[in-house]
């Protein structure tokens, strides 16, 4: 009950931002505070959504963005998981990389694209790389604490069973660490979307950071609205899929909470 409760004030809380969002638009075009083509209301932003449709560049521009996500969110979660577990499992695998990884992560990962370029082009694989380093390396930090924290005694007892490595990997370190991964993966998912743009604001010929940039070269506000949206749009999509998932996955957590409390 009480969670409809905070879910329907949640969409209130939206549909007030959209409407008082709206007001101002119109209200700037009567009495310009700013420049009205500076200032679209959502209604403008709807309109060019629809031309965009029309013309059939919008499907294209979302479904390249969310193509180089997916891809760049996949590739870097493997190798965080792979990078993961051995420096938590081998100390001097951790103190070797952990200073160099430390040291790296302070940097801002913008600070590295005019470097991916030179070193590796303009092209779409520049793009992923970028994605994919924006995705691991704060990742990594949480799947380490999550194996960490893994209780040996469940280890010793799927080996003394007759489980193989592989086994207890999958099916007792993943399944334990599982609340650190997710809760990781969350956190990255918000920069591997930052990362997105930034690769697609530089020598990209698709894309929604793509339209930002064009739209902002011919003044088109509305379009750069329009791409911004999409992408809180597409953001949201993906972090409610893994919020979902997290409640599926760890639904046995909250049950033993709820049958020890008793």
């Amino acid at each position: 009950m009480r969670r409809n409760k905070y879910s329907l004030l949640r969409v209130i809380s939206m549909i007030a931002f959209l409407l008082l969002w709206q007001a101002f638009s119109m209200l700037n075009k009567r009495v310009e505070i700013m420049n009205p083509n500076f200032m679209p209301g959502p209604y403008d932003i709807i309109l060019t959504m629809l031309q965009y449709i029309r013309e059939g560049t919008f499907f294209s521009s979302v479904g390249s963005s969310l193509q180089r996500v997916l891809k760049g969110f996949f590739i870097g979660s493997i190798i965080a998981m792979v990078l993961g577990y051995f420096m938590a499992k081998h100390p001097v695998i951790e103190n070797i990389l952990d200073p160099v990884f430390s040291a790296v992560g302070s940097i801002p990962t913008y600070a590295f694209m005019p470097l991916f370029i030179i070193w590796f082009g303009i092209g779409e694989r520049t793009k992923i790389i970028m994605i994919v380093y924006s995705t691991a390396l704060p990742l990594l930090t949480y799947i380490i604490q999550g194996i960490k924290s893994v209780d040996p005694i469940l280890i010793r007892s799927a080996m003394s069973l007759g489980a193989n490595e592989l086994q207890v990997f999958f099916n007792v370190i993943i399944k334990s660490a599982m609340p650190h991964i997710l809760t990781g993966m969350e956190v990255s998912l918000g920069l591997t979307f930052s990362a997105l743009i930034v690769a697609e604001m530089m020598g990209a010929d698709s894309g929604l950071g793509y339209i930002i940039v064009f739209s902002r070269n011919w003044f088109k506000v509305a379009d750069m609205f329009m791409a911004m949206a999409c992408i809180g749009i597409l953001y949201s999509i993906l972090k409610g899929i893994l919020t979902l998932i997290k409640k599926r996955v760890l639904r046995w957590q909250m049950t033993s909470f709820d049958n020890a409390v008793e």
